[in-house]
């Protein structure tokens, strides 16, 4: 299995930002350099697992949220992607959602029975 660092780095960003923390926080949360958090995120430097999981508990996420491309059983982890992104929809947003995501199984069901 190939490891996508560029997208876990991604996320790191994106998690970072999401909750309005610097490079130069995360860094002194974890206690690396500014410029190792900047290399993380851009896929130039690959993690030790000591400043992974130091990054995974300063950013408050579970190693499910932040691996999840690359896990087996991460079901649950979508799931809540899924929950997170309809929170703010309108109803009629959900259902014409839902109408899209069960269009969407079905084809997939179809195409693999093929």
């Amino acid at each position: 299995m190939q490891i996508d660092y560029l997208e876990i780095g991604g996320r790191i960003r994106a998690e970072r930002t999401k909750q309005g923390i610097s490079q130069e926080k995360l860094a002194e949360m974890v206690d690396v350099g500014t410029t190792h958090i900047s290399h993380i995120e851009t896929r130039n430097t690959i993690p030790s697992l000591k400043t992974l999981v130091a990054i995974i508990n300063a950013l408050n996420l579970s190693a499910d949220e932040l691996l999840r491309g690359h896990l087996r059983k991460a079901k649950h982890v979508f799931e809540g992607e899924i929950a997170e992104i309809l929170k703010d929809c309108s109803e009629e947003e959900v259902r014409i959602a839902a109408d899209m995501v069960k269009a969407l199984i079905s084809s997939l069901r179809h195409n693999s029975e093929k």
